[in-house]
């Protein structure tokens, strides 16, 4: 078997949301499968920052020859989606892997749920994403091929997939369910002109977003989970290495779950 199927050489990819959580352990996996360069990009400055240097740092603990980059946007709203863009082509013509990975989500009670918060929750989760894809496939169709397609990969979540209590997340779980369905459309739209779309869906791993939930509830989401634990770090670098390499370069359109089972699980 070649030592170059589960490998990223030379890729340039563009990570949202990529200066923490999940964004961040996804630029690790492609760092240590031999990307080139990798750009972050989330709201604030300093958390890009701050990531870059991590990445940089465990590029040269490896002795790999990665770049990490820092392009600050706030993507919840289209003219941060087209700043992101604007800045990104001053760097480069062409992206092969692009992680629109960048979401937020709001808790409150059904009947003092705020508008304004389904709003901000759709705008980046939905919106957002699809603006990023739009304004990025010009890239995209630059460095894709017939035999190694660019690469998109949606963060979903196993919430758009199984209805379960929201804890007051409602623009959350509707977020999730559309944008599934969304990276389905455009993985059939852009299929064609070498661009392959797949979205994961994780389930619970700790991340700041997900920590005030787990507090809560943790214990439970442990015991009634087939594989009786939460995510790590590796089910989402593995995964995310396996989709975008070669190994993965006929996969598209697929809806992941990367939750141990919790979401086909009757308990």
């Amino acid at each position: 078997m070649s030592s170059e199927l589960f490998k990223v050489n030379n890729k340039i990819a563009l990570i949202t949301g990529g200066s923490r959580g999940l964004g961040l352990d996804m630029a690790e996996g492609l760092l240590l499968a031999g990307a080139s360069k990798i750009y972050i990009s989330s709201r604030k400055a300093s958390a890009c920052d701050e990531s870059v240097k991590y990445l940089s740092d465990l590029a040269k603990k490896h002795n790999l020859r990665c770049e990490a980059i820092a392009i600050p946007a706030d993507l919840g709203s289209r003219a941060g989606c087209e700043a992101l863009a604007k800045e990104f082509v001053k760097r480069e013509q062409k992206l092969d892997i692009l992680i629109a990975n960048a979401g937020a989500t709001w808790g409150a009670d059904f009947d003092s749920h705020p508008d304004e918060a389904i709003g901000k929750v759709l705008d980046l989760n939905v919106r957002g994403v699809f603006s990023t894809i739009q304004l990025f496939a010009p890239f995209l169709r630059k460095a894709g091929t017939s035999e190694d397609p660019s690469r998109v990969l949606i963060t979903g979540s196993i919430a758009g997939i199984r209805a379960v209590s929201s804890g007051g997340t409602y623009g959350y779980l509707a977020s999730k369910a559309a944008v599934h369905h969304l990276g389905r459309s455009l993985a059939s739209e852009l299929g064609p002109e070498n661009i392959t779309v797949n979205i994961l869906a994780p389930g619970f791993f700790p991340s700041k977003m997900s920590n005030g939930v787990l507090s809560v509830i943790g214990k439970e989401l442990t015991e009634t989970n087939p594989r009786r634990r939460l995510g790590v770090k590796q089910d989402i670098i593995g995964t995310t290495v396996f989709l975008c390499s070669p190994a993965g370069n006929y996969i598209n359109g697929v809806v992941l779950p990367i939750d141990g089972g919790a979401s086909v699980s009757k308990l």
